[in-house]
Formats: C-alpha cells, sequence, structure tokens
C-alpha cells in the first residue's frame, strides 16, 4: 500500500524489534539511563505504529461507510480522517538525527531595557502555554529577573517525544512590535530577544572540561520573597572561557547539584559545537554563532495591524494573540515542512 512505503513502517517494525531485542538482554538494567531511554523509544514506536495502522484500517473501510452513512456524516469522518493523515504525515519529517530528543531553551532579551526584558517574559510565558498544550515537561533551570519587569535571561528543560523536531527551528531572534504599556505617552515600541534551542543529548558525551578553562561564580537563588529566599550561595554560574559559553544553573538547593547540572548543560553545548565542525553537519546547528538583533526569524506586529510572520517559510497569521498564548502548532508544522535543514 503507497501509504505504507510513505510512512516507513518496516523500517518502523525493524528498529522496533531491534530495540525490543537489546532490552530483553541479561545487562539490560546495568545502565538505568540508557535503559529508560530503551524503553522510552519502544513506547513512542509501538505508538507510531499503532496510529498508522489504526488509520489504515479506517481507510480501508471508507468505501463501507459511504454506504452506511449518511453524506454528512460520511464528509465529517472524512474530514477526521483527512486530520489524522496530516498529522501523521507531519512527524514523518522528523527524522533527524536529534529529533526525538529533549531541550533546553533559552531566551535573553536584546537592547531596549524594560521593554525588552518585558518581551523575553512574554516569549517564555508563550513556550510554557504550547508545553501545556501537547502535556511537555517544562523545568526552569535559571531565571534572572529584570529590575523593574520581564526577564534578564531564563534557561528552561523541555522533555517530551520530538521537543527538539518541534523546536529547534525557534532559535533565533524574535521581534515585537507594540504600544508600549511601559509608555505614558503611548508611542509605539519594537522589542527584540533571542531564543537558543539546544538538544539534550541523551549518552555520555566525551568533551574534556579542563578546569583552568572554566570561570565558576557561585550567588543566592533568586525566590518568591519571604520565607522562599534562598539565602545560602546555592546558585552557580559557569563560564567557558575558551568558547565564551556561560551557563547559569538555581533549580537546586545544592550548590553541588547546581554545578553537576550546569556541566552537563555546559558539555551538551560544547558537542553541538564539536558537531558544528563537522562537514557534513545539518545547518540548524551552524546558525547557533549567527544570531544577531538585525536578522530577526520572525516579527509579531501588535500595532498597527495584527500579525506574526515567519521570515524564513513565510508562514503568516493574523492572531497573534493566539500565538502568544502558545498556540504554536500550525506555525512548528508549517516551519517543518518548509524550512529546510
Amino acid at each position: 500500500m503507497k501509504l505504507g512505503g510513505y510512512f516507513d513502517i518496516d523500517n518502523k517494525n525493524a528498529k522496533l524489534n531491534n530495540l525490543i531485542e537489546e532490552s530483553n538482554k541479561e545487562d539490560f538494567w546495568q545502565d538505568i539511563t540508557n535503559a529508560n531511554e530503551i524503553n522510552k523509544q519502544i513506547s513512542r514506536i509501538k505508538n507510531e505504529i499503532n496510529s498508522f495502522e489504526s488509520l489504515k484500517n479506517d481507510i480501508n473501510d471508507l468505501n463501507d461507510l459511504k454506504d452506511l452513512s449518511s453524506e454528512e456524516e460520511y464528509n465529517s469522518i472524512l474530514e477526521e480522517l483527512e486530520t489524522k493523515l496530516a498529522e501523521l504525515e507531519t512527524k514523518t519529517y522528523l527524522n533527524g538525527e536529534y529529533d526525538d530528543l529533549n531541550v533546553y531553551l533559552e531566551i535573553h532579551p536584546g537592547a531596549g531595557g524594560t521593554e525588552s526584558c518585558d518581551w523575553a517574559s512574554m516569549l517564555l510565558r508563550m513556550y510554557q502555554r504550547y508545553c501545556e498544550r501537547c502535556d511537555y515537561q517544562m523545568e526552569v533551570i535559571s531565571l534572572n529577573k529584570g529590575d523593574e519587569a520581564g526577564i534578564k535571561s531564563v534557561l528552561v528543560k523541555i522533555s517530551g517525544n520530538y521537543a527538539y523536531g518541534y523546536l529547534k527551528r525557534e532559535t533565533g531572534v524574535h521581534r515585537l512590535i507594540r504600544i508600549s504599556p511601559f509608555d505614558s505617552n503611548k508611542r509605539r515600541h519594537t522589542s527584540f530577544a533571542s531564543v537558543t534551542v539546544t538538544p539534550e543529548f541523551n549518552k555520555d558525551i566525551n568533551i574534556e572540561i579542563k578546569e583552568t578553562d572554566l570561570k565558576i561564580d557561585v550567588y543566592h537563588s533568586s525566590g518568591a520573597g519571604g520565607q522562599s529566599v534562598n539565602t545560602s550561595n546555592s546558585a552557580v554560574r559557569i563560564t567557558h572561557l575558551p568558547s565564551k559559553i556561560v551557563v547559569t544553573c538555581q533549580n537546586e538547593r545544592s550548590q553541588l547539584k547546581n554545578k553537576d547540572q550546569a556541566l552537563k548543560i555546559l558539555k551538551n553545548k560544547l558537542y553541538q559545537l564539536e558537531l558544528a565542525k563537522q562537514e557534513n553537519l545539518n545547518s540548524e546547528f551552524k546558525q547557533e554563532d549567527t544570531i544577531n538583533f538585525g536578522s530577526q526569524i520572525r516579527s509579531y506586529f501588535l500595532e498597527p495591524y495584527k500579525l506574526v510572520k515567519d521570515n524564513r517559510s513565510n508562514f503568516e497569521s493574523g492572531e497573534p494573540e493566539k500565538i502568544l498564548d502558545g498556540d504554536l502548532e500550525k506555525l512548528l508544522n508549517y516551519n517543518l515542512k518548509n524550512i529546510g535543514d
């Protein structure tokens, strides 16, 4: 059947059988992290195969339904199947080596003080709401609040099926045009913030980090105030001097745990840089160093008209409020199909 060839179901079954064979080995649980990752892949591939088989059966039953159902009922069933087919088609674009990984997502405001800090917090809320819609888990690793409003920086971990595949093209500069709530003269302002998405590589990363290459600072973690304030120097900021990469972690109460997590994230970033040096690497990593506040990937217009436009895929939406409320599925799916790696 053409549908089967298009979705490469034979390859998925072969991969599933290999993973199940791996899980049946006697020493499987000696490496718990690896075992959990394999079980996660088994569960995901089983769901994909079941979705495919269910859709195939429903499509094969269409002729019988046409004779047994009214035209209105048949058209409703057909529309539902077309939606499911489109969703399955989208997943065929998630075939990159790292697409099924969790991600670290960072947001940094550009120049503009309070305006840009507030815009960064709006982007954070957008991704939080998107995660809620998709049943993704978001964990705040580090958050540095703005002096008056918004945030100066934030680092979060997003966990879920194909989190990197869907979110990888969010890396870049995001521009907001609106009437500023901080301007008493109600003038229109333009704000910028950069988003960086890094996959959480699910294997031991063999990256040598010399202690002499690190600058480690500790400070009080920010809290909600009152009894929630952490009065110990548990937050950790690590600067890798050769690459100038800075990683901050403050979500753990223990300074040691924060340091371990910061080092893990740093290794992910350094590994990504190493991958970028390979000649056959996808351009998604090569673009990491090209972010600047004069080349936005997407613009969000709230004034003088309402529009969201992605400059790479030319995706447009006249409902920016819905997108800023986390309704990103159409945008991300469109970019997945129309922006090459």
